[in-house]
């Protein structure tokens, strides 16, 4: 095949590597913008950028044509500047690029999409701009389907043949790809120079394949931690140097009162939260005020003790509402203030940690420390590292760590940045009890130096209790109790309350005498010390809080009878029967709980036992 038969090649090369530019550019700005808009134009949005992956060539041609046409508006205004478009080389690049443009977007969508939304969520707490989000979060973490996209545009603009065909002509030399040869070669006959070009495709596409495999395999992860860490740290510089920039967000109004980026200052210190916002099912009520003392917000799942936690970082926007931290307004629906979750001044410990897994335990607690110099961000970081026993792990990536560790690089980036509030949701949750134990016992010893708001967000009663002084109980969005933790324990203002504080006892009860009510549940008559309330519906007693006499003497004492066990390696649980031997193994009135020891003592006394209900430990509730 003589060298000048080559231009095919040569042109199709070129074509898709200046197409592939510019697919690369366009879909990367087009994936990243789509992946932040949540308008109600987005579904319309998307089904113009794919349209080119489903429309026929030809029909996209056709398009292109009526676009750029000598008789299109388009047309005449490149015409007056003396520009050629159709039939020209650049036809044929716009020919390919237009429809290698939605695998580019479409690929990079779809990686952006797969990212843990958290990890964005914890760039903004630590005062990163969308701008540098992007740069070292985003992208770096979506390299890979980068990658991919950009091959697959290549390879689609190597191999386009319609709109090329329609826009841009067969001229030899000038426009004839590799496609529209290997179409008029068969056309003419000439099947020999046809199937040349047909297996030297074929072997372009076999080596696309190839490439894509190889850097899509999960076996590269090491590499692609070494590539997204480089680009992170090139990044670094260039977010800095580049002129801030916002994307749109989904309270744009906020970005536009300028003068309140920083908050309006009044003079009270610590937390004042009264929120109200919109959710599937309910709609969350949430007022508190919380200072130096830890604060447990205390609830079931899905009582909105996250969304709380969300709102006052500027994670989500309440419907109505206000948020004030140390005098600064961080959100009040009445006169449009909404501060963005970066401005905020508020460190966030996830649930799952989100610590970004291209970036190193240094670069992880370093991420919030931009505007530091050097010497001090190097200064911090070691502090921090030393603080949460880090040491030796400076260089690791957080899946070469444990999950403790990674609690602990959590905790040690969010306090990095000297937050005016701490927010933990549920830090615990995902350890194993000994692990729990650690962070726990490190985590009352931080906070006991910490002089900033704390919210600690947990489902067990247990960890509020030892970590925070006073607890907030939230049930279906609304505030049920807010007190000092020793005060809802002991004395649980409602059935609900006393529940969620893992009251395992319950009677309805009615008053008889003003010191005297009657269980009907348990089918007994009760003294009691504290006043009765007139609306009281139940009494409830607390596990431990039950005692065996020897003998019947006591004030409300009740001959019981056992009806089954249940152990731990502590504890053992009863489950007991007043006045009369049980029916059947679910017949039960109370639990207890007692230790082991106490057990072994209890156990071989013969039947019928007394429990004794005090007075002082009855809970009555309305």
């Amino acid at each position: 095949m003589p060298y000048s038969d080559l231009s095919p090649l040569w042109i199709s090369l070129k074509t898709a590597f200046v197409a592939t530019i510019f697919a690369f550019l366009l879909g990367i700005a087009a994936a990243r913008w789509m992946y932040s808009y949540s308008g109600k134009a987005k579904g319309l949005i998307d089904g113009l950028f794919t349209l080119p992956l489903v429309l026929p060539p030809t029909v996209i041609g056709f398009l292109l044509l009526l676009l750029l046409g000598r008789n299109s508006p388009v047309g005449q205004m490149l015409k007056q500047l003396g520009i050629t478009v159709i039939f020209s080389w650049s036809a044929t690049v716009i020919a390919a690029t237009v429809v290698a443009f939605p695998l580019m977007y479409k690929t990079v969508l779809s990686a952006f999409e797969q990212i843990d939304n958290n990890l964005i969520h914890c760039a903004r707490t630590l005062g990163a701009s969308e701008w540098r989000i992007f740069w070292q979060i985003l992208l770096p973490l979506a390299l890979p389907g980068v990658v991919s996209g950009t091959i697959l545009a290549f390879a689609r603009a190597l191999g386009e043949f319609g709109a090329t065909l329609m826009l841009a002509g067969s001229i030899p030399g000038k426009t004839q790809t590799m496609p529209i040869a290997i179409f008029f070669a068969a056309e003419g006959g000439k099947m020999g120079e046809a199937l040349n070009w047909v297996l030297l495709m074929v072997a372009i596409a076999l080596l696309v394949i190839a490439a894509i495999n190889y850097w899509s395999g999960t076996q590269h992860s090491a590499k692609w931690h070494a590539i997204a860490h480089w680009l992170s740290i090139a990044t670094d510089r260039v977010a800095n140097v580049i002129p801030f920039f916002n994307y749109a967000t989904k309270n744009p109004r906020s970005y536009r009162h300028s003068p309140l980026a920083k908050g309006v200052k009044y003079g009270n210190k610590g937390l004042f939260v009264n929120l109200k916002k919109h959710l599937p099912g309910f709609t969350l009520e949430t007022q508190l005020e919380a200072n130096g003392q830890p604060l447990g917000l205390l609830g079931t799942s899905g009582s909105g003790k996250s969304m709380t936690l969300r709102c006052i970082a500027g994670l989500d926007s309440p419907n109505q509402g206000r948020i004030v931290l140390n005098g600064r307004v961080l959100f009040d629906s009445q006169r449009g203030i909404n501060i963005p979750s970066r401005q905020r001044r508020i460190g966030f410990v996830f649930q799952n940690y989100a610590l970004f897994p291209h970036l190193t335990i240094t670069q992880n607690i370093a991420f919030g420390l931009q505007d530091l110099p050097q010497a001090e961000r190097r200064q911090r970081v070691a502090k921090y590292m030393d603080m949460m026993q880090l040491q030796g792990l400076e260089n690791r990536y957080p899946e070469q760590i444990s999950g403790g560790q990674q609690q602990r690089v959590a905790l040690a980036r969010a306090l990095a940045i000297h937050p005016e509030a701490l927010l933990l949701d549920e830090p615990l949750s995902a350890l194993d009890t000994y692990l729990r134990s650690r962070i726990e016992k490190l985590l009352i010893e931080t906070l006991s130096t910490y002089d900033g708001v704390t919210l600690f967000v947990t489902h067990k009663l247990e960890e509020a209790y030892r970590i925070c002084h006073n607890l907030l109980i939230l049930s279906q969005g609304k505030v049920i109790a807010n007190d000092a933790k020793e005060n809802i324990f002991e004395r649980p203002p409602s059935f609900e309350v006393a529940q969620v504080t893992e009251c395992k006892n319950f009677s309805t009860a009615r008053k008889i005498e003003p010191q005297k009510i009657e269980a009907q549940d348990w089918g007994c008559t009760l003294q009691v010390v504290e006043p009765i309330p007139d609306s009281l519906t139940s009494v409830g007693i607390r596990a431990h809080h039950l005692t065996f006499p020897s003998h019947p003497d006591a004030e409300n004492t009740f001959p019981c009878w056992l009806v089954m066990t249940s152990e731990t390696q502590h504890r053992t649980t009863l489950y007991i029967k007043l006045h009369h031997p049980p029916d059947h193994s679910q017949h039960y009135h109370l639990q207890v709980e007692v230790y082991k020891e106490k057990w072994a003592d209890l156990k071989d006394r013969p039947f019928p036992w007394y429990v004794c209900l005090d007075a002082l430990r009855l809970i009555l509730m309305e």
